[in-house]
């Protein structure tokens, strides 16, 4: 009987959860519940001068909100010294590594006296019997002929000539073991079946190969390097040119839903071509071999759409509740949840938001005192001759009779007419005095909300200032 398949996700904890990251874990997650194996948290925290704990909270949270749950873990290897001290020990004992005291500047100055120009150490300290100490490193002693070859189920067959490959680092010099070295144990000694990781790793599976193998290790994973991410110029993503971030998405009132979907798509096709769908839809149809081996495209445009179609989608009590923590951002956020005024005008902003972090400000003037006038759009609005007129004649429509949306809609065209205006040019003076915007939700169902004698304040106010010249 063959046993479960056996996934992880081992970030490290230097910073933000990076989307490429998240997309990593979401691959792990969909195949482990695919398949109905185990998905492995493991923290990779053996930098101890860059791993902070604090960040490790951070990426818990953030792959909280994705709905990526964990069957193991997390492990932490900065709890797990000891196992890959003794993988040393035993490297050092057989012969398979050797401590070196070299430093960059030592190998550099050596190969510019020699003229060698090819990258990485030059094996100076091969031959040398140095004791532990301050200062000494310990290097895994790479086969100097052979190849180093493995099936990916992404790139295919992939194999290393040993000659290129350097003798890499497996505990620094000050005692604390490599990604690499530690890898190779966890990996073996967890029973990791998949390795499903980033392209830019695919390099350091010949060193892991190496390290299993000199370690008497039998167990090998199968490796899928999923496609690097990139942007419109096929230019890699990055902290300086890009917001790479999750938790950036998430604060910018993304839903995790279409996040995830979104990320689903980042070098996958569903075999249906529908790209809206469910998560269970993906897992079910999700197939590793399909991964694509190009660059995916990380199309904010895209990312748009999708979450705009999953907030049409919301059921209205739902999309009220979920744009709670941006209300809670703002100055004046309301005493109690829900506010009345927003949920009268929520079905009309929740068909014309991209994002939760716009719903606020597209329906401030409702909670605030003074308009939040926004003088571009004021200049825009009242340059028009009729604009003063306009505003009087408003003034007097809405002064009596019934305060519905159809009724003030009638009005105001009847009053656009007079100036042979249409609705749209008409509208724009009243929009800015009431709202302080040129765009929001739709006019006349905003002012049935608001209120007369709300709405007439602001027109006044907004008569005063153009006869005052200002």
């Amino acid at each position: 009987m063959t046993a479960a398949p056996r996934v992880r996700f081992a970030p490290a904890p230097t910073g933000y959860l990076h989307v490429g990251g998240a997309r990593t874990a979401l691959f792990n997650w969909i195949f482990a519940r695919q398949t109905g194996g185990a998905l492995v948290l493991r923290i990779e925290d053996t930098d101890l001068e860059r791993s902070r704990e604090e960040l490790v909270d951070v990426v818990l949270s953030t792959l909280d909100w994705l709905g990526i749950d964990f069957d193991e873990g997390p492990y932490r290897q900065s709890e797990r010294l000891e196992y890959y001290d003794l993988a040393v020990d035993k490297l050092l004992g057989d012969g398979r590594a050797y401590r070196c005291d070299c430093t960059p500047d030592d190998v550099k100055a050596r190969k510019e006296q020699r003229g060698d120009k090819t990258p990485g150490y030059d094996g100076f300290c091969r031959d040398r019997d140095l004791p532990p100490g301050p200062g000494v490193a310990v290097r895994f002693r790479t086969p100097d002929e052979g190849t180093v070859a493995f099936d990916d189920l992404v790139r295919g067959h992939v194999s290393f000539e040993c000659a290129d490959l350097v003798d890499f680092v497996v505990q620094r010099a000050d005692a604390t073991p490599t990604f690499l070295v530690a890898n190779a144990v966890d990996d073996a000694e967890m029973r990791i079946t998949h390795a499903i990781r980033g392209e830019d790793l695919l390099n350091t599976v010949p060193s892991v190969l190496m390290l299993m193998d000199a370690l008497g290790y039998e167990h090998r994973p199968t490796y899928a390097h999923v496609p690097l991410l990139v942007d419109e110029k096929r230019q890699k993503l990055s902290k300086r040119r890009h917001s790479v971030a999750v938790e950036e998405y998430r604060d910018g009132g993304y839903l995790p839903e279409a996040f995830v979907n979104f990320l689903c798509l980042l070098g996958w096709g569903p075999p249906d071509g529908e790209e809206i769908r469910p998560i269970e839809r993906t897992i079910a149809d999700f197939r590793l071999q399909d991964v694509t081996k190009s660059a995916a495209f990380f199309d904010t445009k895209k990312l748009d759409h999708f979450n705009g179609e999953y907030i049409r989608a919301l059921e209205a009590a739902d999309f009220v509740e979920r744009c709670r923590p941006f209300f809670d951002r703002v100055e004046w956020a309301p005493s109690e949840w829900p506010p009345g005024p927003f949920v009268q005008m929520a079905p009309l902003v929740q068909e014309r938001v991209v994002t939760l972090a716009e719903v606020p400000g597209l329906v401030d003037f409702l909670f605030l005192d003074q308009v939040p006038l926004d003088e571009a759009a004021w200049e825009k609005a009242m340059k028009h001759e009729a604009a003063p007129a306009i505003l009087d004649a408003t003034i007097d429509a809405y002064a009596e009779g019934p305060w519905e949306a159809e009724h003030l809609h009638r009005a105001l065209a009847e009053i656009g007419e007079r100036f042979g205006l249409k609705l749209g040019k008409a509208q724009a003076p009243v929009r800015v005095a009431v709202t302080g915007r040129t765009v929001g939700p739709p006019l006349f169902e905003s002012l049935e909300v608001l209120g007369r004698e709300a709405t007439l304040d602001r027109l006044r106010s907004a008569r005063e200032r153009l006869a005052g010249g200002r």
